[in-house]
């Protein structure tokens, strides 16, 4: 009995991975595609122009009636697409300068916004966390508390020579006998005037009585 053959089977068409094979088979089947090319200008009366570059980068071309003419008169058609991808890529060219220009319409906006918030935090910067603050600022924050004690220090000393004054002036008076301390809490509870016999003679707290020479004046306070 004789061995079945598997007859004929279809090639899978994919690029094959041996170099070689690749040289090979494209010798085999150039002049069959340049065959049918002929063929079919033959019978349908068509104008054809093939140019195939080979595995080795060699040029191979097939015409009818002429490969030149057919390329000169493809020209017009090469041209049209051409100045169609032109066209295309000065409209993409157009879109990308109006993006480029929005994007630096928001960067400016964006800058003139922090602009507007650092002036705002410079307005307040004393409320903002020290750890937060800046070289600068911390820096001016020191000068301005430094100002402030200073303030407060001539605050003090006014107070405090103001005090003494009065002191020294009320005691001059005789408004506050000697047995009679200065105490602050008078000053909001009031003053009691001592007893009349308490009082240098000739002087008297009621701001009706006025007598500009008292007659024992030089004797009560010298």
């Amino acid at each position: 009995m004789g061995k079945k053959s598997l007859g004929r089977q279809k090639v899978e068409m994919v690029k094959m991975k041996n170099n070689s094979n690749l040289q090979v088979t494209f010798s085999k089947r150039r002049p069959g595609l340049f065959k049918k090319a002929s063929e079919l200008c033959t019978l349908c009366g068509a104008e054809i122009g093939i140019v195939v570059f080979s595995p080795g980068n060699k040029v191979f071309s097939f015409g009818h009636p002429e490969i030149g003419n057919i390329i000169h008169r493809s020209a017009p058609a090469l041209h049209i697409v051409e100045s169609h991808r032109n066209a295309h890529v000065r409209n993409l060219n157009m879109q990308l300068t109006e993006l480029v220009s929005q994007l630096e319409v928001e960067k400016r906006r964006g800058e003139e916004l922090n602009h507007m918030r650092r002036a705002s935090q410079g307005q307040h910067w004393w409320e903002v966390p020290i750890h937060e603050l800046s070289l600068p600022q911390l820096r001016q924050l020191k000068s301005v508390l430094e100002e402030l004690k200073r303030n407060v220090e001539k605050l003090l000393i006014q107070t405090t020579n103001s005090h003494q004054f009065f002191m020294r002036s009320s005691n001059a008076i005789g408004v506050f006998p000697n047995n009679i301390e200065f105490d602050a809490n008078m000053m909001s509870q009031g003053y009691n005037a001592p007893p009349s016999n308490m009082m240098p003679p000739g002087f008297s707290l009621n701001p009706e009585v006025y007598n500009p020479c008292p007659p024992e004046f030089g004797h009560a306070f010298f």
